[in-house]
């Protein structure tokens, strides 16, 4: 038994390779793909009748690991330049805007509809409001070096924006200055922790002589950010610092520190670093969309009472969207089309307090939205395809 499931996983793994490295010509993002086989190998088990036990419960823990090293890995491709800053301006304003006005609008429907407080309402609309970077930056990967960079630096901040504001809003009852205060205090020390912490890690990664160097790395930046969370810090603004500061040395070159960390082995341990963080990044984002897709109820993706609901939040996704990227001057073909929601979405709506949850938001318009946003991603891709055919 055991053997046909390390069969399984490898096959399906294999599939997921396949999945990634055609999804540039047949433009279809290979989340879609993966949601399908992981429901296709549940469908499987129940015509077979095997028994598998409720995998609900590893979702969280593998998708959080998936987006620190998706962010990880992400970060560690941007470059930290002045001609970049009117580029990062924009990513911020497109990546922040939207979502603070997805979040209130559809906030304010859940309160005004769901028999909630608007906070309530605020809590449950948050995950619905926030571009996963886990699909995002894969699937962008094929377009031009700009259009890349937008979309890894804006869907990196939508997920941190909205982490930040999704424990801004459930973890406090009252929200007033004293509210703020704290926010901004924690703020401060997680800028404080992820400088000294990245310090610390560049100087083991350039002075580590043993055989086995990276996991450690890995293990320790994994510990910094469960920590950093436990004590609800934005933890995720310290892995965006860290691979900003790895993958941005040149840049780096002036402080004064930088002597000490030998640079120029450094670097070379940098590229080793990423290509490990690439290879890890691809299976663990691989495993939770597979399990995701596994977990999936037929009765909740197809559940014709919350198709409405997910109809509007995915049109009220892409109009604002595209009002946006018209304001900054960026051009809608194909930014407007990768706005998708995915393993920050589930993360999110699965850390929402029992006494804070609403019918209105559910599993079915969670998955619906996922699956419609992957889809007109899909659409968009096409489109942008036969644009450049013509």
């Amino acid at each position: 038994m055991s053997a046909s499931i390390i069969i399984t996983v490898c096959i399906l793994l294999l599939l997921a390779y396949f999945f990634d490295i055609t999804s540039s010509k047949t433009k279809i993002p290979s989340i879609i793909l993966l949601l399908i086989l992981g429901w296709f190998v549940k469908q499987g088990t129940v015509l077979l009748h095997i028994s598998i036990p409720n995998l609900s419960p590893i979702l969280p823990v593998v998708g959080t690991i998936g987006l620190i090293l998706i962010v990880l890995e992400g970060s560690l491709e941007l470059e930290l330049k002045k001609s970049k800053w009117d580029l990062v301006g924009k990513s911020t304003i497109v990546a922040l805007v939207p979502m603070l006005l997805l979040s209130f609008g559809l906030g304010y429907a859940y309160y005004y509809y769901g028999n909630i407080s608007f906070k309530d309402g605020l809590a449950n609309a948050i995950p619905m409001a926030v571009i996963s970077s886990a699909v995002a930056i894969t699937s962008a990967k094929n377009l031009i070096t700009t259009q890349k960079e937008f979309i890894t630096y804006e869907s990196s901040l939508s997920d941190i924006f909205g982490v930040l504001f999704f424990n801004f809003i459930t973890l406090h009852t009252v929200i007033d200055a004293i509210t703020f205060g704290e926010f901004f205090l924690d703020l401060i020390i997680i800028f404080v922790v992820s400088f000294v912490a990245t310090l610390g890690l560049a100087y083991l990664l350039s002075k580590i002589t043993h055989r086995v160097k990276f996991a450690p790395i890995i293990i320790l930046i994994i510990l910094i950010y469960f920590i950093s969370k436990e004590y609800h810090l934005p933890a995720l603004f310290f892995i965006l610092f860290i691979g900003l500061f790895l993958g941005n040395l040149n840049e780096m070159s002036s402080f004064f520190f930088m002597e000490k960390l030998r640079p120029e082995i450094l670097e070379k341990e940098v590229y080793k670093f990423r290509e490990l963080i690439t290879e890890f990044t691809f299976l663990i984002r691989a495993l939770f969309f597979l399990l995701f897709g596994f977990v999936i109820k037929t009765a909740e993706l197809l559940n014709p009472k919350t198709i409405i609901w997910a109809v509007l939040i995915t049109v009220s996704i892409f109009i604002i969207r595209g009002i946006f990227l018209k304001i900054v001057k960026l051009p809608l073909n194909p930014l407007l089309f990768i706005a998708p929601r995915g393993l920050i979405t589930v993360l999110l709506f699965l850390s929402v307090p029992i006494s804070q949850a609403t019918e209105l938001s559910n599993k079915s318009v969670i998955i619906q939205v996922i699956i419609l946003t992957a889809f007109i991603m899909m659409i968009g891709f096409m489109v942008t395809k036969k644009l450049k055919e013509d």
